[in-house]
């Protein structure tokens, strides 16, 4: 159903447990993303759902929910706001870019440490085809691919959000859902060629960064939709019934199974491929990511619990900072790597330096977080400051008239 433009909606109340979610995620992937041998018992622990997925997830949850009701209110205002922030993002992007191309890359070429070499191997090769690209968010190299993302989803969530007001979301959640079917027989190697072709920026797919965009612009509608649905009607979801709960159960069960080959060889991440694939959000990971979102929702209470407590909540507050400067310790790991390979074939830190790694990396996100919020309430202090004389000013006429 449409949402009706003139319908009085409560004041809408802050859920600082969404914001712990949001910390979380950030706290388990900058642990997996940090080259220790710790990243090998984060690494998708619970079946095929990554802290990628929550993050995205929630982000979505947090905009639908802060900016729906605007929108129905005043749209230009809510517009205006959400392409301000999406430009917000895109100049931290190029900041991280900025850092990659020079300090990184000087650090590369004297080091010759693989691992570095490997995130810019392309800038290397082509640099003013690298730079022009990344500009335009077409090359994303490795681990500064997210933001692009969040950058796009964001700059069209103005779009998004005004036809679900006109609409409804029965229209948007179906045409999400046809995209990523598209997404999975190869919308975006038809796409990425376009615009090749239109820009004349020779850059190969796998090089544009590994999220398929197609595929997980499903998992931020879905957000947006149900942070739009708890801002306009307070409960997100009705109560999931038992039976449900089980089956979800029983699924994410499954697929941890599958994750640790527990069933042998003929169910293993290597034998289903793709369906399982991360990036491509493959349509077995759809429903792991949906039996898992049932089991959370459903245990929500116990979960919160669990979460509701620093320093998740102050992460979650400022997770764009903690974002960017969690990649800056990841680039400072890979410059610590001394050439021991795991199993996988795969450079880590292990012992006293990778405890090291963790410890400072941590102490220092924690710190960065603390000080954002602080400014953050500094700032609206003074806002609300600033608000209180104009009021006294207007109501001292009133006292006049009544001789007060």
């Amino acid at each position: 159903m449409p949402i009706a433009k003139h319908l009085h909606l409560p004041k809408l109340e802050r859920r600082p447990e969404l914001d712990a979610l949001r910390g979380l995620f950030l706290v388990w992937m900058t642990i997996t993303h940090l080259p220790t041998r710790f990243s090998d018992f984060v690494n998708q622990p619970l079946g095929f759902v990554s802290s990628a997925e929550g993050f995205v997830f929630i982000s979505a949850l947090l905009i639908g929910r802060l900016y729906i009701r605007e929108l129905v209110q005043n749209p230009r205002n809510a517009r205006a706001k959400l392409w301000k922030r999406s430009l917000k993002i895109y100049s931290y992007h190029l900041v991280m870019l900025a850092l990659a191309f020079t300090v990184l890359a000087e650090i590369a070429i004297h080091t010759h440490k693989a691992a570095l070499n490997n995130l810019l191997n392309f800038y290397f090769a082509h640099p003013l085809v690298a730079i022009a690209g990344s500009v335009l968010l077409i090359y994303c190299p490795p681990l500064l691919d997210i933001l692009p993302m969040y950058v796009t989803f964001l700059f069209f969530t103005p779009v998004v959000l005004s036809a679900a007001v006109r609409w409804g979301w029965r229209w948007i959640l179906a045409a999400s859902g046809l995209v990523w079917l598209l997404a999975q027989f190869g919308l975006r190697d038809i796409i990425h060629n376009a615009i090749v072709h239109v820009t004349h920026l020779p850059i190969p797919l796998q090089e544009s960064g590994a999220f398929n965009l197609f595929a997980w612009q499903m998992i931020w509608t879905v957000g947006m939709w149900l942070g739009a649905k708890s801002a306009m009607e307070g409960v997100p979801l009705n109560k999931i019934p038992g039976w449900l709960a089980a089956v979800s159960a029983a699924v994410c069960v499954f697929f941890i199974g599958v994750r640790f080959g527990w069933f042998g060889p003929h169910l293993t991440p290597q034998s289903l491929g793709v369906k399982l694939d991360k990036w491509q959000i493959g349509p077995l990971r759809v429903i792991n990511l949906a039996a898992f979102m049932v089991c959370a929702y459903w245990s929500r209470k116990y979960v919160l619990k669990l979460i509701h407590r620093e320093p998740f909540i102050t992460l979650g507050m400022a997770s764009l900072r903690v974002f960017c400067a969690h990649i800056v310790f990841v680039f400072a790991g890979l410059t610590m790597l001394y050439g021991d390979f795991n199993s996988d074939g795969l450079d880590q830190l292990h012992g006293i330096p990778a405890i090291a790694l963790l410890a400072c990396t941590f102490a220092s996100l924690i710190w960065l977080a603390s000080l954002e919020v602080r400014n953050k309430r500094r700032q609206k202090q003074l806002r609300a400051a600033a608000v209180t004389p104009i009021r006294d000013s207007e109501t001292k006429p009133e006292l006049a008239k009544t001789g007060t």
